[in-house]
């Protein structure tokens, strides 16, 4: 069976809503490695083309919004998707439009709240905040904000885990089914918080020593969506794409990319060695 044919022989098939990132770190890129890397074929609109390297964000530019929904229409009228992801969305016309498509084709929905780049820069405009909350979030299956993230959609302080589980509670009244309040921001041990409207969980593991971060929240939301497309049932997909980020970035310094924050290994799951020798068939 192919590695990107699911269970009854179709292949799975994932969106992701995004900003382009330059640089190949983030964004629809990102979106994209992560969805090849666990076997999903990936498909994309994106919402904004951004001028950006391992060191700043330099400039940016919204893609005009009947090509957002132009872009999204093409994807599900020919080929459709078994989950979609939202990454930035910069303006509150660009999250009404995507909103409004995601209604129109009933699409399985994560949520990434991007609101700030890794390198301090802002990719979401303070008067977009509402309507990220009041709009876009209630058609959420998952939402992964991280601590500041959660902040601003809470609106409250989260710096512990007692905190990351009220913030979780408050944004769930929002309207997604879950919520993974990210604690990469945090110090001690990556605990996530996650939320399904009842009980809370607790996913941990061992926090990692690295400037090469980023594009973690793009990658860890993307692999959700990814393990959702193979069919796997949501928690469990939130669980698994966990453990993917965490070698992602436990394998971060493994790259030299840039002088800043470098990505994470998107293809650490890969078990080949590309700088051996080549196989029989490939020694012409």
């Amino acid at each position: 069976m192919s590695a990107m044919q699911g269970a009854h022989g179709e292949t799975p098939r994932a969106l992701t809503i995004a900003g382009s990132d330059s640089g190949g770190g983030a964004g629809i890129q990102a979106d994209l490695k992560t969805f090849a890397a666990l076997g999903v074929f990936g498909t994309s609109a994106i919402t904004a083309l951004t001028a950006q390297n391992t060191l700043a964000v330099r400039s940016a530019f919204e893609v005009p919004l009947e090509m957002i929904a132009a872009q999204i229409d093409a994807v599900m009228e020919d080929i459709g998707v078994g989950a979609a992801k939202t990454g930035m969305l910069s303006s509150p016309e660009i999250i009404q439009v995507v909103a409004e498509r995601v209604r129109h084709w009933r699409l399985r929905l994560v949520v990434d709240p991007v609101m700030v780049a890794k390198g301090g820069e802002q990719l979401l405009q303070e008067r977009a905040i509402e309507t990220l909350r009041s709009t876009l979030l209630p058609l959420a299956e998952v939402v992964t904000p991280n601590l500041p993230e959660a902040e601003v959609l809470a609106g409250r302080p989260v710096q512990d885990v007692a905190a990351m589980r009220e913030a979780a509670r408050a944004i769930h009244a929002l309207g997604p089914r879950l919520v993974v309040v990210k604690g990469g921001h945090s110090t001690g041990p990556a605990v996530d918080i996650l939320f399904d409207g009842q009980e809370f969980r607790e996913l941990r593991a061992e926090r990692v020593s690295t400037k090469n971060t980023h594009g973690t929240g793009c990658t860890f939301s993307a692999a959700i969506t990814a393990f959702i497309a193979r069919g796997w049932p949501t928690e469990e997909a939130v669980v698994r794409a966990k453990r993917y980020i965490s070698g992602a970035i436990q394998q971060a310094d493994t790259l030299h990319i840039g002088h800043g924050h470098g990505p994470v290994d998107h293809f650490w799951l890969l078990d080949r060695d590309l700088e051996g020798p080549a196989a029989p068939d490939e020694a012409r």
